[in-house]
């Protein structure tokens, strides 16, 4: 596909303007992406837009990395489905409760359990919202609140952890692009480690909110409002997520160990890393072990394990529409050249100091646009580096700000893979979800532009 430019190259923010406009009209993510994807369709192929969409269908659809995240996330989906059956799940929620006796400590063990599981994000989300939602719900917590202290350490703390998946990834990147010789390109990324301001400051912002030093406000006001004083912790229009895996729930005459838990969430992280961090792997083997113990033990009979594994898939169907529809949304603004424009069009008012201020700030605003953070550094850095070298600038200082940018795409986008799996696993969708997280992910932003802004001058 080649793209098409009528009448000047700023049409090429026209199908992200699309999205956002439907996504605030609509509260809704699927169509929204579904539409922006059409118009920028029409800007590449006026006279074929439906074919050119469908087209873009396919190259997503058979596209490793995509094919990677359906499997992921469906057989994480069947690996819930497992816990929730056994009765797994209800027994550490139990056991928690024996030690969580408040609102702010219960929040505080979600930000705990997020930190521990580093490996991956993905992980973190799907394994801290599903285990945690009982926990939460029994002290009127809105699962909007819930989504946010799980997503503030999902990507944000994968950020910052060297030995995990997106340190592997973008270290490599980091070679490739000639920032650091062979076999060093992870070093140069913990070098880059302290100025990663914004995962710095999302991280440290949720204990301040759970224990009322930084005050609720916005719409996330309002949801916990709603949570406290009417005891609806799951917000208006999202009731069918917890439906949809209500019948996966346990029998009450049920009982497990918290170990039949705690053991599947210690052997993702150990054959995730064990595996040189390949999450895929690491949930195969963690899924044939629980295939094996539960039928072994008599937790569930051989007929019921498959179904559950099923019915687990099945329930991330919802969550899985809405990626595919973001990376074809990202497959037509990557052939509209919209990253690449928009650094073009500011490169002749950048100089080496506020070099990290605008990286921030505009790859903020591509990644939150596009929902694509791996692919936007991807595309982007030969970019930054180019620029960061001609210019002088502090390259530690850019790489960092170029991992800040992403991080906050990931972070505070309503149809980004982070935001999209953890209202999935808090149960509310995943405007809900972003819609309120959005005050706090911003107020983390502009902090971590002020020192980008500071820094470059120092």
């Amino acid at each position: 596909m080649e793209a098409f430019f009528p009448a000047g190259g700023w049409l090429v923010l026209l199908p992200t303007a699309v999205v956002l406009l439907l996504a605030l009209w609509s509260r809704r993510a699927l169509e929204p992406l579904v539409a922006g994807a059409f118009v920028g369709t029409l800007l590449i192929e006026p006279t074929s837009a439906l074919s050119t969409l469908s087209e873009s269908l396919l190259n997503v659809l058979t596209d490793e990395d995509v094919a990677w995240v359906i499997a992921v996330c469906g057989l994480m989906g069947s690996i819930i489905a497992l816990l929730l059956k056994s009765g797994a799940s209800r027994s550490f929620a139990e056991s928690l409760l024996r030690y969580i006796t408040s609102k702010p400590r219960a929040l505080l063990g979600c930000w705990f359990m997020g930190i521990v599981l580093f490996v991956d994000d993905y992980l973190n989300s799907l394994a801290v919202g599903t285990s945690m939602r009982q926990v939460t719900d029994r002290f009127k917590t809105s699962r909007e609140m819930l989504a946010y202290v799980i997503d503030s350490t999902a990507a944000p703390i994968s950020v910052l952890i060297p030995i995990s998946t997106w340190a592997v990834f973008f270290g490599a990147l980091i070679e490739k692009n000639g920032l650091a010789a062979d076999g060093q390109g992870v070093w140069t990324y913990i070098q880059a480690i302290p100025f990663m301001f914004y995962p710095w400051i999302a991280v440290a912002m949720v204990p301040l909110v759970a224990y009322g030093k930084i005050p609720l406000f916005g719409p996330m006001k309002r949801a916990e409002q709603r949570a406290q004083l009417e005891g609806r912790c799951v917000p208006p229009g999202a009731e069918h997520i917890d439906e949809e895996i209500a019948h996966l729930a346990a029998k009450d005459q049920t009982r497990s160990s918290v170990w039949m838990f705690l053991l599947p969430m210690m052997s993702l992280a150990f054959f995730t890393w064990y595996f040189d961090l390949d999450f895929l792997m690491g949930i195969f083997v963690t899924l044939a072990g629980m295939i094996v113990a539960f039928i072994g033990l008599k937790k569930l009979t051989p007929g019921e394990t498959f179904d559950n594994i099923l019915e687990g898939f099945k329930s991330m169907l919802d969550a899985l529409a809405v990626l595919v529809a973001a990376f074809m949304f990202n497959d037509v603004n990557t052939t509209l050249g919209l990253n690449e424009y928009i650094i073009t069009t500011v490169e002749p008012l950048i100089n080496a100091q506020i070099l990290p201020f605008i990286i921030f700030a505009l790859m903020g605003f591509v990644s939150f646009a596009t929902g694509s953070n791996w692919g936007v550094f991807v595309i982007i850095l030969p970019i930054v580096t180019t620029l960061g070298h001609n210019l002088g600038a502090d390259m530690t200082l850019v790489i960092g700000a170029t991992l800040s940018a992403s991080t906050f795409g990931s972070h505070a986008c309503f149809y980004s893979d982070a935001t999209v799996l953890t209202a999935q696993a808090s149960g509310c969708t995943p405007f809900q979800h972003a819609f309120t997280q959005l005050p706090y992910a911003a107020l983390a932003g502009l902090l971590a532009a002020a020192l980008y802004l500071v820094l470059g001058f120092m």
